[in-house]
């Protein structure tokens, strides 16, 4: 009775400009009642009325975690101590069977605009974008976000930390823009346009425009407490200048998506606390969410997954290295707790935070298995598909999480953290992949402080609760362009109701070409491919599908397909009919050969470049291509004797790159292929004062991706120096940026303090990349 009442009073007290044209945004501007007379004196007055949301609108804040499974945290039987999320959630509702898609990009294209991520142009990330229409990454105006909704309708909008929704080719200086934060409705952006970004060197936009940081890695900066910092600042600032004004922040943290960054004082905290291994993580963890009550007593725990190594089997220093890497892990989500908390507090603080809902999904999908089997202290190595022994990781012990690794764990701690279930993330098949944790707080309507709500759920369905709980209708045009309908349902109903009815009774998964089908209380799943094996291509002939009775069987711990061929066979049909509903055609298992494919690109056809000063923060699909090919850079400079040294040209960052620079007057050049061979040719003469070139000639040995090259250094077209690389960077150089004039971020080389402005003059730095 009162979610009536409450719907009825949003529609009653909407504004006049609500009531006339709900069908479309933005609103036509408003009709004149005043009248205009000769002069003032013989003339009224009638302001324009500006679009304005129901009176009693509740503030919302979406938080938004990356790659934490569902047995990770302390609020859902995990062992990672989460004190903020608990409060949270006791005193508010823990949701146990809310769903994502199984991978980043399309999850938060789903959350914000309320669509199957097929629907709206997102099926896979944008790296791996292909040009079909359900894969191009480019959300269509079709598909507008809630943001632009309580935009046009008078909320003031926000968002904080990981943008993967703009193509990765639009996401540079040269736009264009429409598809970015700023033209996705939200008024103000502060963070990155990636799917991940170096915590201690970020890249960083504010709205459309790159900043830096304003203090280094060594005076204690993290962008995770960054973000926090600008989050607290906006609302604090919003609801001074009007605090009865909703407003709508979108939280978003890298955080706890690789490279798993923080100091060591965190990491230290769980020194030792996971010596026992994965295997036995599992039982634990399991054991826990039982006696908590996240899942139902008679849940089984899922087998475990042959293509894991046991625990049992590993060498002492495996397993000393594989608990490293998971107590730094742990660090980092103990530390995105408190950082996260510090904005509860802050909401906690405003005048209206008993009208705040806030919804906290823990994790856009499962933990991440794409550490490989090993683990890494380079991940851009390992996404490169080279591997590091043990020993060479164990050199660098001490400084894992700190600003000169980018570690990420191995696949078993992955298995761990998605426990009860099995699989991980990219798997969209089974529940590990895309089974999250979910809280949701509103003091004013939620009562039930505590509470288990386990109603089956979808990020889709997040929009429509957004818009019930505003009073604000989702228009059938936005700018023009009719809007596709909403794909989600309204979970209003579970906030006073724990025994509300099942929304959401179909849903349809698919990754990669793994895929699910829920149905009714059923699971059909076939699982197609390894996220630590890109390189394979399993083609689609003998396919093997399972079935699990998710109304019996919460964890999909036990296979029915055998005792039930004939339901099976009824859920792939309505898989199928899904699919073709909802766009997810051609299914695509090319695994990482669809980084390769053509892209559109600001960079056209062109092989000869010319850069300017200030040219920086140039991301690597808009730089130049110099990977797997010749290619040559000349600099023209203007020097004084005491005005020569800095970057004249510098890519990617200590994890892979290259970098040109002059110090202590003397070219070098560096190239920095992950570490394990830095190939550095110094000049054998000073750079001469006045107009001066520096050279670079790169020739590459073909024969296939990552092979050497011969290296020349000319100053005025005189060699001074040249060496021969025995491997280059075959995919990418990581999570940095291409920049003329400085090394922003995380440097190429230590022999530098970043971003080592150049002195002198750069007029200008003309690259050629050889035909390929």
């Amino acid at each position: 009775m009162k979610r009536i009442l409450f719907i009825l009073f949003a529609l009653i007290v909407v504004s006049p400009l609500q009531s006339q044209e709900q069908n479309k945004l933005p609103y036509d501007d408003p009709e004149f009642h005043g009248k205009i007379g000769r002069t003032y004196k013989d003339s009224k007055m009638d302001w324009p009325e500006l679009p304005s949301p129901p009176k009693g609108a509740p503030n919302v804040v979406i938080i938004l975690l990356d790659d934490v499974g569902f047995g990770m945290s302390s609020t859902f039987g995990g062992s990672i101590p989460t004190p903020n999320l608990d409060k949270l959630a006791d005193n508010g509702l823990r949701y146990n069977r809310f769903h994502t898609t199984a991978i980043c990009g399309p999850s938060r294209a789903a959350l914000i605009t309320g669509r199957n991520h097929h629907n709206c142009g997102s099926g896979f990330l944008a790296e791996w974008a292909t040009g079909y229409p359900s894969y191009t990454t480019m959300i269509p105006k079709s598909t507008a976000t809630v943001a632009k909704v309580l935009k046009y309708n008078g909320v003031n909008t926000s968002w904080f930390g990981k943008n993967h929704n703009t193509p990765d080719w639009e996401t540079s200086a040269a736009g264009p823009f429409d598809r970015w934060p700023t033209g996705l409705g939200f008024d103000y952006f502060y963070g990155f346009n990636a799917g991940e970004t170096h915590q201690y060197y970020p890249v960083i936009f504010e709205n459309t425009v790159a900043v830096e940081p304003d203090t280094t890695p060594e005076e204690g900066y993290h962008f995770m407490t960054d973000m926090t910092d600008k989050a607290i600042s906006w609302i604090q600032l919003q609801k001074s200048i009007s605090p009865d004004k909703p407003v709508f922040m979108y939280f978003a943290p890298g955080a706890t998506h690789a490279p798993h960054h923080v100091t060591k004082e965190w990491r230290d905290k769980f020194k030792g606390k996971f010596d026992h291994g994965w295997d036995k993580e599992r039982e634990i963890v399991y054991e826990r969410q039982k006696k908590m009550g996240i899942i139902p007593e008679d849940a089984l725990l899922s087998p475990r997954n042959d293509s894991v190594p046991t625990w049992t089997s590993r060498t002492a220093e495996e397993k000393k290295f594989y608990s490293l890497l998971f107590e730094n892990f742990a660090g980092y989500l103990a530390f995105t707790d408190h950082e996260v908390g510090r904005l509860i507090d802050a909401i906690n603080e405003l005048p209206d935070a008993d009208n705040t809902l806030i919804i906290y999904i823990v994790g856009d999908n499962g933990a991440s298995a794409e550490g490989g089997l090993e683990g890494t202290i380079n991940e851009v190595k390992g996404l490169n598909g080279i591997s590091s022994s043990i020993s060479e990781n164990l050199k660098k012990a001490d400084e894992i999480g700190g600003p000169t690794t980018e570690p990420h764990f191995p696949v078993g701690w992955a298995f761990a953290g998605n426990t009860p279930f099995p699989w991980v993330k990219q798997v969209a098949s089974h529940f590990g992949g895309t089974r999250n944790p979910m809280v949701v707080s509103w003091p004013k309507v939620i009562k039930d402080k505590g509470g288990m709500r386990s109603q089956f759920l979808h990020l889709i369905d997040v929009v429509p609760t957004i818009m019930e709980a505003t009073g604000i209708s989702f228009p059938d045009y936005v700018e023009g362009v009719k809007q596709r309908p909403m794909d989600g349902k309204s979970f209003y109903s579970t906030f006073t109701n724990p025994k509300a009815p099942e929304i959401r009774t179909t849903q349809y998964f698919e990754v990669f070409a793994n895929r699910a089908l829920y149905h009714d209380g059923w699971v059909a799943a076939h699982q197609h491919t390894f996220p630590w094996r890109q390189d394979l291509a399993p083609g689609f002939e003998n396919e093997v599908w399972e079935l699990y009775n998710v109304k019996e069987d919460f964890s999909e711990a036990v296979n029915v397909a055998e005792k039930y061929p004939d339901k099976l066979k009824e859920l792939q049909a309505i898989w199928e009919k899904e699919a073709e509903k909802y766009h997810v055609f051609p299914l695509d298992d090319r695994g990482a050969a669809r980084l390769a494919v053509p892209k559109p690109s600001p960079l056209g056809d062109r092989t000869k470049f010319t850069y300017y000063e200030g040219a920086t923060r140039i991301p690597e699909t808009a730089a130049p291509n110099t990977k797997n090919t010749s290619w040559t850079l000349e600099a023209m400079l203007e020097t004084t004797a005491k005005e020569k040294d800095g970057v004249i040209n510098a890519i990617g960052g200590l994890g892979a790159g290259y970098t040109l620079y002059v110090k202590d007057g003397y070219p070098t050049f560096i190239y920095n292929f992950f570490e394990s061979e830095v190939t550095t040719i110094k000049s054998n003469k000073k750079l001469p004062d006045g107009l001066a070139s520096v050279k670079v000639d790169f020739k590459y040995d073909g024969g296939g991706a990552g092979k050497g090259a011969n290296v020349t250094l000319y100053i005025n077209n005189e060699k001074v120096g040249e060496a021969k690389l025995e491997h280059t960077v075959p995919g990418r150089f990581g999570i940095d940026t291409f920049g003329i004039g400085e090394d922003t971020g995380s440097p190429v080389t230590e022999n530098y303090h970043p971003p080592f402005a150049y002195e002198g003059k750069i007029v200008e730095v003309n690259i050629d990349i050889a035909p390929k």
